[in-house]
This record gives C-alpha cells, structure tokens and sequence, in this order.
C-alpha cells in the first residue's frame, strides 16, 4: 500500500530500540473513585471500568464526572496521558489504554494508572502498540493472579516499547505519527463500514416490519378474526417439565423456552438440544407445523415470542412454554406473533412483577385474521423474501466487520513489529 510505502520511506533503515515503558515518562498509580463518588457534572473522571467497556482507543469527553472536593484527591490526568487498567478479570483487558485528549484536566482512580509521556513517545503510538502481540507478550511475563489479573505499574514501567530513531526525537516523533496517521484512517474506514451497514440492515429490518404489518392487517377487509383457541382454528398445549439438565448430546429434538429468545428465528427445521427417547415418552411433544412458544420473560417484548416447528418429527417442549396445534400455514401464524396486531392483544393478558407471563388460557382468547389457504402462502412468500434478505444481511455484517478488523489488524501488527536492535540510530 501507498501508506506503508511512505512509512518505509521515512523509517529509512533507522534502528528501533525496545525501551522499557517506565525511561519514556512517568508512571502514576490511580487512587480512590468509586463509582457512588460520580456526580451529574463537575471534574472530568475516568473509572478503569469504563475504559474497556465504553471508551474506544481515546476520548476527548468523559462519561462520568466527579465534584471539586472529591478530585482534589485524585490522580490528575492532563491532556495526551494515557490511563491504562491495571487490573481486570479478563487478562485481555489488563493493560488497555486510553488517552485523554480533553481540554479540561480529568481525574482517575484505583486499579488505573496515568501514563505522562516524555517527548520520546506519543501516547496514541504506545496505545496502538498495546493492541499488538508483542505487548501482550510483554504484559504476560507481569501478570500475576487468578480469578483477577493485575499488572502493577511498577511492572508495566518494565514492559519493553519500541521506539524507532530514539536518538533523534524530531524524526522518532515523526515516524511514530505517521504510524498513528495510517492506523487512525484504518480504524475511520471501520467504523464508516460499520455504520454503513449497520444502517442498511436497520433500513431493511424496518422494511420488513412495515410490509409485515400491512400485509397481515385485515381491518376492514372479508376476513374473519377468530380466537386462536377456537376449533375451528388450534388449540393450546402446556409444555412438560423439561429441564436443561435433562438435555442429551443426541437422541429426540426439543425446545427450552430460553433459546426461543436466544438460539431461534421465526421457524427452524432442527433443534438445538436433544433428549433421551426414554424422556421423550413422558415429556409433552409438538408435532411439526406447530407452534412453540415461551410464555414467560424478563420483560413484555419478549414474552410471547415464538419459532414455528417445521422438522419431520416430533420434539420436547419444556415448561414456561407452550405449543399451538393449528390448521393455518405455521409461518404465517409466526409472522402474526411479531405484529402490533397480536403485540396490542397480549399485552391485556400479561400478568407478574419480575417475571412476566402469558398463560395458554389467555393466548387462545387473541383474535387471529384467517384469511384463505392461497392468501396465507402470499403473505408468507412474500415476509419470506424479506426475512431471507434480512438474514442475509445480519449474517454478512459481522463477517464483514471481522474481514475488516482482521486487515486493520495485519496492518496494525505490521506497522509495529519492529525487530530488536542493540543500537539506536
């Protein structure tokens, strides 16, 4: 590429020398700063928490703030210092940076430490370089603990960096921003795409909603609305006692109420889980076209979501969910569970504080439009078309997103993988 070429340009073969972090500026352990010490406004603060949970690579605004009184016993953090986290349960996390870029001095507390930079380095260059293999290779030889990993600052002020050009800081600084330039327009190229198509799907994703809700509005139309549970149409059954304990590598399908909201889309042709077929005798089965459905949830949008049962066999249906036995086409009945129309009329029967709940008794009194055979299949072909290019998308997004993070991360440990040298130039 055009930009690493410039960079070779401007390394011309000078030598890089790994220098330990604590000879390229000061080291400050954090102190104090819990987070029922934040305030609505006030002194700029940054919790070690925060850092790799919100906060990218840098910031010029905090998130969280503390009162005068409070940060006058703080650790300062000025303008170009990096806070690093010292301490995570995650080893991946120990060591990530951020660098403050804020005009207004901020604040940090306990299981953080202040990087203050000498003109030998740039913050930004240290805080992509501990993106990198070699830095974690680095950080891996102070880690200690187990169930919480801590890398001190006394230790981190051991971890080699390198430095290109060290006896010239004039060109050391220049080469160290051109680094940073390049992987600054990598990470805004990213997040473009990401946006982009993050944009694109919650575009078609609404597409869909509309067309769902049009095409499966029949008011005013010569299409009777019936209770779900009359005769004429299905029938509700309880699920049985089906535990995640009683769960076998293979065996007979089945369906726990939980992964209706995390494994399932609107229908599926296998299961996730299996179980005995000695459990299988005992426990309540849906047959193939019905309706599985969770009855509870932590809140009212997700109680009531279904996955239409389109396999061969008969699977498990495990309590706090329910199966619908009907004569419509099942994907149609499934569409009709994620309109306003059904959302509006579950919404009565929803009963619980902390745990919500729609018990089969109420479910069979929602009016249901039955329209004709012919016209079920339309709107079924039609959602059908929409749900696939939907899917499409939000398969293709994150694949695209790691595709691009995978290059920028191959340009990124390029750009810094720099050999060992005795000398410096």
């Amino acid at each position: 590429m055009s930009k690493l070429g410039s960079l070779e340009r401007l390394l011309d073969e000078a030598a890089v020398i790994w220098t330990p972090l604590g000879e390229l500026g000061d080291l400050i352990r954090g102190n104090g700063l819990p987070k029922s010490d934040f305030t609505e406004t006030g002194v700029p603060a940054i919790h070690y928490g925060q850092i790799y949970t919100f906060y990218g690579l840098s910031t010029e605004e905090t998130i969280s703030f503390v009162s005068p009184e409070t940060a006058a016993s703080l650790k300062k953090v000025d303008t170009g210092d990096v806070v690093i986290t010292n301490t995570s349960e995650n080893f991946e996390d120990v060591g990530t940076p951020l660098v403050y870029f804020g005009q207004e001095q901020a604040v940090t507390g306990g299981h953080a430490t202040i990087f203050k930079p000498n003109r030998s380095v740039l913050g930004k260059y240290f805080a992509y370089f501990t993106q990198t293999p070699a830095f974690e290779q680095e950080k891996r030889k102070y880690a200690k603990g187990a169930k919480v990993i801590d890398v001190s600052a006394k230790d981190l002020a051991k971890v080699l960096i390198p430095i290109p050009c060290p006896k010239n800081t004039k060109k050391s600084r220049s080469i160290q921003a051109e680094i940073v330039r390049i992987l600054d327009s990598f990470t805004e190229l990213t997040a473009e795409l990401t946006a982009e198509l993050t944009a694109e799907l919650k575009a078609r994703k609404q597409q869909h909603n509309y067309y769902r809700e049009q095409l499966l509005d029949y008011g005013g139309k010569d299409v009777e609305h019936l209770p779900m549970g009359d005769e004429r149409v299905g029938a509700f059954t309880r699920g049985g006692g089906l535990q995640k304990k009683d769960f076998a590598e293979s065996g007979v399908g089945c369906i726990h109420y939980g992964q209706i909201y995390t494994h399932y889309g609107t229908y599926a042709h296998t299961t996730k889980s299996f179980v005995s077929e000695e459990f299988a005798k005992k426990a309540r089965m849906a047959k193939p076209g019905d309706l599985v459905i969770a009855t509870t949830s932590e809140n009212d949008e997700d109680v009531c979501k279904a996955v239409a049962w389109l396999g061969d066999e008969d699977i498990a249906v495990s309590s706090d969910a329910c199966f619908y036995s009907h004569k419509l086409n099942p994907k149609f009945v499934a569409y009709f569970f994620q309109t306003e129309q059904f959302q509006k009329q579950k919404r009565i029967h929803i009963t619980g504080a902390k745990v919500r709940r729609v018990n089969a008794d109420n479910l069979a009194k929602i009016l249901i439009p039955v329209p004709s055979a012919e016209e079920q299949d339309r709107v079924v072909n039609i959602l059908d078309k929409f749900n696939t290019l939907t899917a499409s998308l939000s398969e293709g997004l994150p694949r695209e997103i790691k595709l691009r993070q995978q290059q920028y991360e191959h340009y990124r440990d390029l750009l810094l993988s720099f050999p060992k040298s005795e000398e410096a130039a």
